[in-house]
């Protein structure tokens, strides 16, 4: 049996979310192949194949797979998929927009969110907001699942390569055509990927309010995050959302400052190493999954930590 992991990048460098899933895929003891899909990605191509575990590296290369329309990767991966017993992707935006598309044409159940493997039938996914923990078993030919990175730790990348194989694209789909790419660009650490996050919530009261956080941020080399509610009350913008229907994420160490800690949010950063809460509500959802809590006023506890630190 092998598994075909579909590597997410820019056309120049692989994405931290491909290491995960490459671990993940380990697990199977498979050998693992892992599809690049883009244009003038070589030197992705290269990264991925010094990626521990990684068995082949599967490079084609077309201009209408530069901007990774879903459409068009999902017809490469559907001119592989027969060929392989398991084919996973990053359970990210650009994950989830391809694997839907790769099972419904292969017929398969698709298992999304995988935290853990136990077979290579069975699978663990959260489900009810993460408060409940479904062990599923797929008996499809061809197994497409969404791994959750935050449950896997990172492949390391070696000094050895493993062969890149090039094959023809196949043509692009008719329907969709790449019009342009915004990107919030920040000189903080990505949210998904980075080693510490402040978040704020709906106390920290405005937009003006969530400045507070910066220093603090800045200080720790932290990414900044935000609860649906105050991204929905518009103290913060989308793309900083954490939670079920935000971003998931598992830093080495969490701040949650005027969060609640709806089921919602939990969902997306429980797994963090550590997790401490500033809230001037004892009887806060937040405290029962905090590691460190702090029954305080934020808006005077905030600049002491930032002064102190």
């Amino acid at each position: 049996m092998t598994t075909l992991v579909i590597a997410e990048h820019d056309n120049a460098q692989v994405k931290t979310s491909t290491l995960h899933t490459v671990t993940a895929a380990r697990q199977l003891n498979n050998d693992v192949h892992v599809l690049v899909a883009g244009h003038n990605a070589d030197s992705v191509a290269q990264a991925a194949s010094a990626i521990e575990g990684v068995d082949n590296v599967i490079s084609i290369d077309a201009p209408h797979l530069a901007d990774g329309l879903a459409e068009n990767v999902a017809a490469q991966v559907m001119t592989l998929a027969t060929s392989y017993s398991h084919i996973f992707f990053s359970a990210t935006a650009a994950g989830k927009n391809v694997a839907p598309r790769v099972a419904a044409k292969l017929d398969a159940s698709q298992i999304s969110d995988v935290i853990a493997i136990h077979s290579a039938e069975t699978f663990d996914r959260p489900f009810y907001a993460g408060n409940a923990i479904a062990t599923v078993q797929c008996d499809d030919a061809v197994k497409v699942a969404t791994i959750r990175t935050t449950a896997f730790d990172a492949a390391a990348v070696t000094g050895s390569y493993a062969p890149v194989e090039k094959k023809q694209a196949a043509a692009a789909a008719g329907q969709v055509r790449f019009v342009r790419r915004e990107v919030a660009t920040s000189e903080r650490p990505e949210l998904t990927s980075a080693r510490i996050v402040v978040s704020g919530g709906r106390g920290m009261g405005s937009a003006e309010n969530f400045g507070l956080l910066d220093p603090l941020a800045q200080k720790l080399g932290a990414a900044v995050g935000a609860s649906r509610a105050a991204v929905d009350s518009g103290f913060a913008p989308n793309d900083w959302q954490v939670g079920q229907t935000g971003k998931i994420v598992a830093p080495q160490l969490y701040i949650a400052i005027g969060i609640s800690g709806a089921i919602q949010h939990l969902a997306g950063m429980k797994d963090s190493n550590v997790i401490v809460a500033v809230n001037k509500d004892a009887e806060a959802p937040i405290f029962s999954v905090a590691d460190y809590g702090l029954v305080a006023d934020l808006f005077e506890t905030v600049p002491q930590i930032t002064q102190s630190l």
